[in-house]
């Protein structure tokens, strides 16, 4: 149920304050699996899911597996969404940090 998803997210926000981000990485796959299953690959839900997961895969240093979800988000967003989306404006923006702050090509 997509509330298990939300339940898994509420608590990777918890082990993120305390900075346990392999375990967060964790919450975040499973959300992420309930996901895709309920919802499907092309949901805002799932593109937020891979933001997530990215998001922890940058504070764990994994720079090119962190590029690859936000890509995955950004293709479901544009599609789903619309290329002037907010949503779909705010992943362009934290793949453009990734590739200045990361030097990532």
């Amino acid at each position: 149920h997509p509330d298990t998803a939300d339940a898994y997210r509420n608590l990777a926000y918890i082990y993120e304050k305390q900075k346990k981000y392999q375990e967060a990485e964790e919450l975040c796959r499973k959300a992420l699996a309930i996901d895709q299953k309920v919802l499907g690959e092309e949901h805002p839900d799932t593109a937020k899911d891979y933001i997530n997961l990215a998001y922890f895969y940058v504070k764990q240093e994994k720079y090119q597996e962190a590029e690859e979800l936000y890509r995955k988000a950004l293709a479901i967003d544009q599609k789903v969404l619309g290329k002037e989306h907010p949503d779909t404006k705010a992943i362009e923006e934290r793949l453009a940090d990734l590739y200045e702050n990361y030097k990532l090509e």
